[in-house]
C-alpha cells in the first residue's frame, strides 16, 4: 500500500519543478525580449545613420519602447525628417510614427504613420500637407544591406497651400510603391526593381485630363547603378547615366474611363538628365485620349505646323491656315492610319510608338508633353 505522505511530496515536488521551469522560461523570454528589442533599436539607429549620410536626418520629439512579449514596438512622437541634400533643404513632418519588428524576425521592419504630414523649408509655413486613411512602410534587410521596401497609402489626399487656402494636387483610394533587389548586392551593380500600383487616383494640377480617376500598374527595372551606398536620388540617376544605364518599362497598364493603354521598352538619360528612349504602347480609345490632352490645339501650334504653314502662304496667302485647321480635324484618323491596327481587352486598339526626345513626349507625331529632368 502506497505511503499517502510520500505520494503528497512527490506531488508537491512536481509542482515545485514545474512553477520552476515556467519562470525560468518566463524570465529567459524576458531576457530574450530585452536582447531582441536592444538589436531593433540599434537597428533603427543603424537605419537612421545610413539615411542620415544621404543628407536625410530624422528625428522625435520622444520615442520609448513596448511590444512585450512577442513584438518590438518603437513609438515615435512627432515625427521629424530634414532632407539637406536638397536646394533649399525641405523639412517634413509627422503626427507621429509607430515602428514594429517581431521578435522572431528582427530583420523585418514595419512602420505606420500617422497623418497629417507637412512640407516645406525648416522653420517656415508648410508648402504641401497630405494625409491618409492608412500609411504603412516595410523595409527588409539590414542597413548595411537592404533586400527590398514598400510604402502603401490608403485615402491618400496631398495639398498645396496658397496663402491660407488649400488647393487639391492629387487623390488616391490606394497607393503602393515597392523596390526590391534582384540582382547584385547593395555594393556592386545592383540591379532595382520598382513598382507603382495607383488606384483610382486624380491629379488635376498636373493637366486637367487627369481630373477623371486613373488605375495605373507599372514596374520598371533600373540598370547601371554602382552601389546602394546613401545617397541623393539625383546623384544615383548622374551616375547611372555616366555608366549607360537605363530603365526597363517590363510592365505598365493605365486606364482611364474608356481609354486603356499598355505597354513597355526602355529608356535612357542624357547629359542633362532628361530622358530619352521608346515605348511601344498599344491604346483603346485614342480618340478619347486625344481629346482629353487637347491633341488637335497642340498640333496646329506646334513649330513643326508653324513651318508648314509658313511655306503654304507663301504660296498662297491663306492656304497654310486651312492647312492648319484639317490637320487638327483629322489627328485622330491620321495617327489610326500610321498605327499598327489591334485589338486590348476586347476593343479596337492602335499600337504607336510613345517616344521620349530630350524629356519630350510624343504619341507617334503629337507632342503630350515633358518630363522633368532627373538630375
Amino acid at each position: 500500500m502506497r505511503n499517502p505522505t510520500s505520494i503528497q511530496s512527490r506531488r508537491r515536488t512536481g509542482l515545485t519543478i514545474l512553477l520552476f521551469v515556467v519562470f525560468a522560461l518566463a524570465a529567459g523570454w524576458t531576457g530574450f525580449w530585452k536582447f531582441a528589442a536592444g538589436k531593433a533599436e540599434t537597428a533603427i539607429d543603424g537605419w537612421r545613420a545610413r539615411e542620415a549620410k544621404a543628407g536625410r536626418i530624422y528625428t522625435c520629439d520622444s520615442q520609448n519602447v513596448g511590444g512585450f512579449p512577442f513584438r518590438i514596438e518603437v513609438n515615435c512622437d512627432q515625427a521629424s525628417a530634414v532632407l539637406s541634400g536638397n536646394q533649399p533643404p525641405i523639412e517634413l513632418k509627422a503626427t507621429g510614427l509607430l515602428m514594429v519588428a517581431q521578435v522572431y524576425q528582427p530583420g523585418l521592419l514595419i512602420s505606420e504613420f500617422r497623418g497629417p504630414l507637412t512640407v516645406g523649408e525648416p522653420g517656415k509655413s508648410p508648402n504641401i500637407i497630405a494625409d491618409w486613411k492608412l500609411a504603412q512602410s516595410s523595409v527588409r534587410g539590414t542597413p548595411t544591406a537592404p533586400e527590398r521596401g514598400s510604402l502603401v497609402f490608403d485615402q491618400l489626399s496631398v495639398d498645396r497651400m496658397n496663402g491660407s487656402a488649400r488647393e487639391k494636387i492629387s487623390r488616391a483610394k490606394h497607393a503602393e510603391f515597392h523596390g526590391r533587389m534582384i540582382e547584385g548586392s547593395a555594393t556592386n551593380k545592383p540591379v532595382i526593381e520598382v513598382v507603382a500600383q495607383i488606384d483610382q487616383g486624380t491629379a488635376p494640377n498636373l493637366h486637367p485630363a487627369a481630373a477623371t480617376p486613373i488605375d495605373a500598374d507599372i514596374t520598371a527595372v533600373l540598370r547601371g547603378l554602382n552601389d546602394f551606398s546613401p545617397k541623393p536620388w539625383p546623384v544615383r540617376f548622374r551616375e547611372m547615366q555616366a555608366a549607360g544605364g537605363r530603365i526597363d518599362i517590363t510592365k505598365a497598364r493605365v486606364q482611364q474611363g474608356e481609354i486603356l493603354a499598355i505597354g513597355g521598352g526602355a529608356l535612357s538619360l542624357n547629359g542633362d538628365g532628361r530622358l530619352e528612349g521608346e515605348l511601344r504602347i498599344t491604346m483603346a480609345g485614342l480618340e478619347q485620349f486625344l481629346a482629353a490632352i487637347g491633341a488637335q490645339q497642340r498640333v496646329q501650334t506646334s513649330p513643326s505646323m508653324d513651318r508648314i504653314v509658313g511655306a503654304l502662304d507663301r504660296l498662297a496667302p491663306g492656304l497654310g491656315e486651312v492647312a492648319r485647321q484639317q490637320a487638327g480635324a483629322n489627328i485622330s484618323v491620321g495617327i489610326n492610319m500610321l498605327g499598327e491596327q489591334t485589338t486590348l481587352e476586347g476593343k479596337r486598339a492602335v499600337t504607336l510608338p510613345l517616344r521620349f526626345n530630350d524629356g519630350a513626349v510624343y504619341l507617334g507625331p503629337i507632342p503630350i508633353g515633358t518630363t522633368p529632368a532627373l538630375f
